[in-house]
């Protein structure tokens, strides 16, 4: 299983320069932020289940892994949004967990 969705792929090569521009504003956000790289990703995890987006999830969760990330943590990242968001975030966990479970 790819860890980047295809869409992403699509993107990587069909608009190199716009993607090359996208990274380079994620990287800087993410330098400007006072969380740890650990937290940011479970942070990102939890809004990619909030606004349904499971597609992100494989490299997110795999990234969150290899920054130490249990888990347990990825569990309560997705869930972290049940009270907002309601029962959309447990549609995440299948998908994160066959990810975490296999990177």
């Amino acid at each position: 299983m790819s860890r980047v969705s295809n869409a992403f792929q699509v993107f990587m090569q069909e608009a190199p320069a716009q993607q090359r521009a996208w990274l380079d504003a994620v990287q800087k956000l993410a330098a400007a932020s006072a969380l740890d790289p650990k937290t940011e990703e479970l942070v990102y995890i939890g809004i990619l289940a909030a606004m349904r987006l499971e597609s992100g999830l494989p490299f997110h969760v795999v990234d969150a892994k290899s920054k130490g990330a249990t888990r347990d943590e990825i569990v309560s990242a997705i869930l972290a949004g049940l009270p907002a968001v309601g029962n959309a975030v447990v549609q995440a966990l299948p998908v994160a967990l066959a990810a975490y479970d296999a990177g």
